[in-house]
């Protein structure tokens, strides 16, 4: 591509391909594509984009080409890579000058440069660092921090390898610039003190975008570019003066107000600064074993003191609080249990931070915790009443304490406790006693603090065990603070029953639950929709325990049902409508068979819900969780559902429809569970077997379930299956057979055998183009003893149900052996009596010796040869199956099934589904 004659060309195309217009934008993207492997495509690019008299969109586009052309054609492996020659001159190109005036392009270039420094630095750009270097010390504003923009990004990629030779390179590099990153720091930070005293805010706001960027290079160095990091002073002494800048740029914050233009970026500085110290401790706990008093005596006197008071601001307390959480967390800073086994450096920290956890310390933090951080807010309190649904199901869960103040706090209130709980149970247990009785629901401050104590008795209810007498406290106070039903009183309704929720699994009387749903039945009547949220939340968890009890919730099972239906139908949020079907799935699985009476509502109403939530697949999911819990506990009765069902399972199991990627694994459980306990076939719940072939062929990890689908098929109707399906099936069984695990192998074959155990004559039929390699198999003596076993199990099924079938296929495989139907019938039986040892199961065991034994009839000498070992087996066989019955002191085949009854069910068993009485007949 000659580069003059090119570049009106590409800039033309690219002028083409930021149009709106499509009949423009599409051609002249499929021109750029096709220009992406042409020698000096990237050098025209370059020119483009370094030019600012062209439109800002253009370049940018020039930029993204350029980018995406690292990503694919820059290393030297790579098909259409580029020619040395003309990455030589893009390298030299790019960093002939930082004067991009457009802030996004010239991060987009800073980003670009990085990568190729990835792939190329140091060893095919040597001059790439000493030139940043040069740069970020010009006079010129704009070229000093676009070149440190560059920096930062060059610092933070090289940084992120993960290879041994590729951190050595970084270490080289950061020992190298090291001193220069923090003068270039200290500089920056200096001059931008100096003109926000001074007032000079414009040309302050400059000076702190340029703090950032070296602080973010210095970040990275400190981090990553040091093996041993406590032995370098420099580095200890930047991490020492992070103490001191954090505390002048917060009196800055003090300063300025909230209003100043520099607030936000001073704010992010901040941030950037704990960040240092965070990372610092994650990657190098030891050393940072130095900074442990610093860091706690910091965090703590801004967190918990009047210290912080007035320029403290959330996202900076959550950090905080995260350094005091990592350092009491940390198992580096953790003795052994045996004292002498910890490292010396181990017992250096557990003694700093014993000596600054003292008793008046850990009291004032627990107390702070609760009574200060516990309390709801206004926005919170604003929002539960604008907003309910997204204050009853906020997410709180993940990492979601690393930002959010609220789960931050919790977070640190629970590992505090863990590890002082000694010292912090007893206060927390003179909060309780102070809170003794209702509280005045004119008192609001009152009511926020019972609020706040009763979360943290929850959230420490594993720690609390020994100390707390739960049955009484909720027999004697938390019963009756229930029954409190004034409005301002929501507050502690909704704790209270969530504080139970906490303690169920930790401490609650078995004979107690009856009272629990009786609070429960109230409270999902409640006038406040939160209280009702939480209420179903809360039934979740006796409901789902170990110790629940079907007869005890009996009785309250159809109020507490169609009252949970009632709070699926009022709610209107995705979320919450998915945590209440959770609980309704719950319900339904846990009582089996007796919801049948109460469903009719919710079967009315799934449809309806199905048709809403066509944008939101999770909703869908809980859908159809909900929906394998319902066929389940309907048992036969689940075939009035299938007008709704199967053209649900029909969608979920397409992999042509965009929706399977989330439905795909629930539907699969749903259709499993609708044929388990269909009552007979219908044409409808046939014809959705058509999109099992598609799923075959994904062969992912829900290949099991797909196979337990098609058994279920042949258990239900083998015939009708068989002929509508078993072409297709056989086809794809033969595809998987090729290119699957041991374990997929006997799995398939297992589905073979089933087939023909309960269809002889069609199944072998049917399956008989996968019989040759059975066959094949046994002889040739397959070494691995479950898939030996998975052939003997086919063949014996073959040759005992369907001899006839058994002679076709032994005179197939002679032709095919090339040998007398004799000689391979005297291979086959000694092969089988060898290996029976392969065969473990017993019924398999008897399987074999049964299909052996109906060749002894024939007077076909072979087989007469064999005799010996026929018996043998036969004899070994019998003695697997034989079990002596104590009362009449004789013997009998334990596998013979001699009258067919139901058996009785302890109240812990699943009722038998229909399937389970097919597989027996």
């Amino acid at each position: 591509m000659d580069i003059h004659s090119a570049s009106s060309v590409v800039l033309q195309a690219l002028t083409q391909a930021t149009s709106q217009d499509t009949s423009v934008l599409k051609p002249a993207e499929e021109q750029l594509k096709q220009w992406e492997t042409q020698p000096g495509f990237y050098s025209v690019l370059l020119n483009i984009f370094n030019n600012h008299m062209l439109d800002v969109n253009v370049r940018w586009l020039a930029v993204l080409y350029f980018k995406n052309g690292i990503d694919r054609y820059w290393r030297r492996v790579a098909p259409h890579a580029l020619s040395e020659e003309e990455k030589s001159s893009l390298r030299a190109g790019l960093i002939t000058n930082f004067n991009e005036p457009v802030n996004q392009i010239a991060t987009q270039i800073a980003v670009l440069i990085a990568k190729v420094a990835r792939l190329d630095c140091p060893r095919q750009w040597p001059e790439l660092i000493p030139i940043l270097l040069e740069s970020v010390k010009v006079q010129d504003g704009l070229q000093q921090h676009r070149a440190l923009l560059t920096f930062y990004h060059v610092t933070k990629t090289l940084a992120s390898k993960r290879l041994a030779a590729d951190k050595r390179l970084f270490q080289d590099l950061a020992s190298g610039i090291y001193s220069f990153a923090c003068s270039l720091w200290n500089h920056h930070t200096d001059t931008f003190l100096q003109q926000i005293c001074a007032r000079d805010e414009t040309a302050a706001i400059s000076s702190l975008e340029r703090t950032l960027l070296s602080l973010k290079v210095l970040r990275k160095l400190t981090v990553h570019g040091f093996v041993e990091p406590h032995q370098n002073m420099e580095v200890m002494g930047f991490l020492n003066a992070v103490f001191e800048r954090l505390k002048q740029f917060l009196e800055c914050c003090r300063q300025i107000g909230p209003d100043n233009t520099c607030r936000e970026k001073l704010e992010k500085t901040v941030i950037l600064y704990t960040k240092v110290l965070l990372d610092f401790l994650e990657y190098h706990p030891y050393p940072f074993i130095p900074l442990i008093q610093r860091s706690l005596e910091f965090a703590v006197s801004y967190v918990f003191t009047e210290v912080g008071e007035g320029i403290t601001f959330e996202r900076f307390i959550v950090q905080c609080m995260n350094l005091i959480k990592t350092i009491v967390k940390n198992d580096a800073y953790k003795p052994a249990k045996n004292i002498e086994d910890s490292k010396p450096e181990t017992l250096e920290a557990y003694k700093i931070k014993t000596a600054f956890f003292t008793y008046p310390t850990l009291t004032e933090i627990g107390r702070r915790l609760v009574s200060h951080f516990f309390l709801l807010t206004e926005e919170e309190l604003t929002m539960w009443e604008e907003d309910p649904e997204s204050f009853a199901v906020e997410e709180t869960g993940g990492d979601s304490w690393k930002y959010s103040l609220r789960p931050c706090t919790e977070v640190l209130f629970l590992d505090i406790f863990h590890n002082y709980s000694q010292t912090l149970t007893p206060v927390l247990l003179e909060m309780v006693q102070n809170l003794q009785g209702p509280t005045n629901v004119e008192d609001s401050v009152r009511l926020l603090i019972k609020d706040a104590v009763y979360n943290a008795v929850g959230l420490a209810a594993y720690e609390l065990f020994d100390n707390v007498d739960f049955d009484q406290w909720f027999k004697n106070q938390l019963l009756a603070e229930l029954q409190v039903n004034h409005h301002r009183y929501k507050l502690i309704r909704r704790r209270v029953i969530w504080l139970i929720g906490q303690w169920i699994s930790v401490k609650f009387k078995s004979e107690l639950r009856p009272q629990l749903y009786e609070a429960i039945l109230n409270l999902m009547q409640d006038p406040d929709l939160v209280v009702r949220i939480e209420t179903a939340t809360t039934l979740k968890l006796p409901v789902d325990d170990f110790e629940f009890r079907t007869e005890q919730f009996l009785p309250y099972l159809e109020s507490i049902f169609s009252l949970l239906f009632q709070l699926l139908q009022q709610v209107t949020e995705c979320d919450t409508k998915m945590q209440v079907l959770h609980v309704i799935s719950c319900v339904i699985e846990r009582v089996n068979m007796q919801i049948r009476p109460y469903v009719g509502c919710l079967v009315q109403y799934l449809p309806l819900l199905w048709k809403q939530s066509e944008e939101h697949n999770m909703l869908r999911c809980a859908i159809l969780t909900t929906l394998v819990h319902l066929v389940q506990g309907l048992g036969a009765e689940s075939k009035n559902l299938y007008p709704f069902l199967l053209p649900v399972i029909q969608l979920s199991t397409d992999v042509s429809q965009p929706p399977h990627v989330y439905l795909l694994e629930d539907g699969l459980e749903l259709w499993l569970v609708t044929l388990e306990n269909s009552p007979s076939i219908t044409p409808e719940l046939l014809r959705i077997f058509q999109n099992m072939s598609a799923l075959l062929e994904l062969s992912s990890e829900n290949l099991r379930t797909c196979f337990q689908i098609i058994n279920a098929y042949v258990y239900l109707s083998s015939t009708d299956f068989l002929q509508n399906y078993a072409e297709a099936l056989c086809q794809s069984f033969c595809e998987l057979l090729k290119d699957i695990t041991t374990e997929g192998q006997v799995q398939v074959l297992k589905v073979v055998e089933i087939t023909i155990k309960v269809s002889p004559m069609l199944g072998a039929h049917m399956f008989q183009p996968l019989l040759p390699s059975v066959f094949r198999g046994i002889i040739d003596g397959e070494r691995y003893p479950v898939v030996m076993s998975t052939y003997l199990g086919v063949m014996g099924r073959v040759l005992l149900q369907n001899s006839n079938f058994f002679s076709s296929l032994l005179s197939q495989m002679a032709a095919e052996f090339n040998q007398k139907m004799d000689q391979l019938l005297g291979s086959l039986i000694e092969m089988w009596v060898d290996r029976m040892d392969n065969i473990t199961q017993p019924e398999r065991r008897k399987l074999s010796s049964l299909a052996l034994l109906s060749l002894l009839p024939s007077d076909n000498s072979v087989i007469q040869d064999k005799f010996c070992g026929i018996i043998n087996i036969c004899v070994e066989a019998l003695h697997d199956v034989m079990t002596e019955d104590p009362e009449t002191r004789t013997y009998k085949d334990c596998m013979l099934m001699t009258h067919f009854e139901e058996p009785q069910l302890t109240e812990d068993e699943e009722p038998p589904t229909e399937q389970d009485r097919r597989k027996k007949m």
